[in-house]
């Protein structure tokens, strides 16, 4: 593809790019003087920085604003740092909070878009294209973005343009704003760390002489390639949208999606269940159209004060029934109630279909009335909607004659949506009605050397004196899938002097040049 198809193709696309100079003590801030600090205006403390330690020495790893005011820099020895200014304030460095700070930042941009992906370097890209005209247009849409995360105490730069490259570089090392169809005069002058290079090839870069973009951009680029490699002009192409340049989303985009965008807050639970209710309504209409009904379907509560919730629930029939989805949500509200918190209220409510299948029309009746969904599958989802999915399972029979591989345990909605019976017709044998997930080892004692059952075992710190047996019952390793080191098994149904029966197995033979072991597999009712 020539480089003027390519610009052509991408000139529609629209990436803003989110950067966040920081992020580390801004969550450090926001969590000693509240969300609204820098609205509100900063306290007249001493600056911030994050310590790590690197080479054996602890060293500066984020500044706020005020610290980078007085001449203190990143990776700077704290030592040195704390001769200059003994007042400075230290905080150890968290990695794992200034992620999960970034992942929840991300969570609040899917009010814009769901396309949202992290960068490398603690930062989002948003994939715009098609949506700015539900918030008048690009830039009133950035400027809605920089002020919403400016009140809740995030410094954070922005810029939009027609490759993600680009979009980062106008964003962390520009001035930011909306970037048009020619983006040379804006790139060329910024510096070469623009272009998301490694540091070690930035310096090495710099003892050349090429410290901005237009001295990269003039030069040879064969001899370039040939001593840094590639990836080097790779970045300048992307960049310049010579090539492209896919974004991640975070998350699964859902096949259908419906929202409502509140004028006034809700808080309470009927309010929400109302709305979703409505939302699932005007999501019929599609699915009717694609001839689907929905397997999964994700309930997304945006919050006032930023916080995003999550509610997702299954069905084990594709739905397009309103009244059934919601019935799967208010089971699973129902569940989470005291954890369902409102906060000052939900400002937007979004209902997706996450997944969906081919939807099977039923005959109706003589009464000229749909046939309703059979009891069974209602009652697996809305069971598992309020206890999660892996509370009620059914059993898939296994060509395989080792008892813990016989049956796999699924959930039951998985029987329903493979039209098999949730209750699989075990056949009729001596085997215990509980079968323990995995044997347990047990203690045996006096037991009848060579074949018979033990006199007595201890398990689980208990002592079972035997009274009657049964066995053995011999099961071989199957050849065609057995491990080395598997031995064969001999089974016997015992009796204590309380009544209790269980069915135990000896692995291996007394003689061998291992020792025989003891197992208990299964209790009896």
């Amino acid at each position: 593809m020539t480089a003027d198809l390519l610009l052509s193709r991408t000139k529609h696309l629209r990436i803003l790019a989110l950067g966040f100079p920081h992020l580390p003590t801004d969550r450090i801030a926001r969590s000693k003087w509240g969300p609204s600090w820098r609205s509100t205006g900063r306290p007249d403390v001493p600056a911030i920085a994050c310590v790590g330690r690197y080479d054996n020495t602890l060293r500066l790893t984020a500044l706020d604003e005020k610290a980078e005011a007085l001449g203190l820099r990143r990776h700077q020895g704290l030592t040195e740092a704390r001769a200059l200014y003994p007042q400075l304030e230290i905080a150890e460095e968290n990695p794992a909070g200034d992620r999960d700070l970034l992942l929840s930042i991300a969570d609040w941009c899917d009010r814009y878009t769901p396309l949202v992906a992290q960068d490398a370097d603690d930062g989002l890209f948003l994939d715009i294209t098609g949506c700015t005209h539900l918030f008048g247009g690009e830039e009133a849409l950035l400027n809605d973005v920089l002020s919403r995360l400016f009140h809740m105490g995030f410094d954070v730069r922005g810029a939009i343009a027609s490759s993600p490259g680009l979009a980062w570089a106008v964003a962390h090392f520009g001035r930011g704003g909306v970037i048009g169809d020619d983006p040379r005069d804006i790139l060329m002058p910024l510096p070469i760390q623009a272009l998301r290079l490694e540091t070690d090839l930035v310096a090495s870069l710099s003892k050349l002489g090429l410290k901005r973009i237009r001295d990269l951009a003039t030069a040879p680029r064969a001899p370039l390639v040939r001593r840094f490699g590639i990836r080097l002009m790779q970045r300048l192409d992307q960049a310049l949208g010579y090539e492209e340049e896919p974004i991640s989303p975070r998350r699964a985009i859902a096949s259908l999606s419906a929202e409502r965008r509140l004028a006034e807050p809700i808080v309470s639970q009927d309010d929400v269940l109302h709305l979703a209710g409505r939302l699932a309504a005007s999501l019929k209409p599609g699915l009717e159209a694609r001839g689907a009904g929905g397997r999964l379907f994700e309930l997304v509560l945006f919050r006032v004060d930023g916080k995003v919730l999550r509610l997702v629930v299954g069905a084990s029939q594709p739905l397009r029934d309103p009244a059934r989805i919601g019935q799967l949500f208010t089971e699973r509200l129902t569940a989470i109630h005291d954890d369902l918190d409102a906060g000052f209220g939900f400002e937007i409510l979004r209902l997706n279909v996450l997944n969906h299948e081919d939807f099977s029309m039923r005959q109706g009746d003589f009464a000229g009335k749909e046939q309703s969904e059979t009891s069974l599958p209602d009652f697996i989802d809305r069971v598992a909607a309020r206890l999660g999915p892996d509370c009620l399972n059914g059993f898939h029979l296994q060509e395989s004659h080792i008892p813990e591989k016989a049956a796999l345990a699924v959930p039951a909605a998985d029987h329903i949506r493979a039209g098999k019976a949730v209750e699989a017709a075990l056949p009729a044998t001596d085997r215990p009605l509980r079968l323990l997930k995995s044997p347990e080892p047990m203690e045996a004692f006096a037991s009848e050397v060579p074949d018979g059952p033990p006199g007595s075992f201890r398990w689980r710190r208990a002592l079972h004196r035997m009274t009657r047996s049964e066995g053995p019952e011999r099961i071989e390793p199957e050849w065609w899938s057995s491990l080395e080191g598997d031995r064969v098994r001999d089974y016997f149904r015992v009796e204590d002097e309380q009544g209790y029966r269980f069915w135990i197995y000896r692995e291996g033979f007394y003689g061998d040049s291992a020792q025989p072991r003891w197992f208990v597999h299964g209790i009896f009712a």
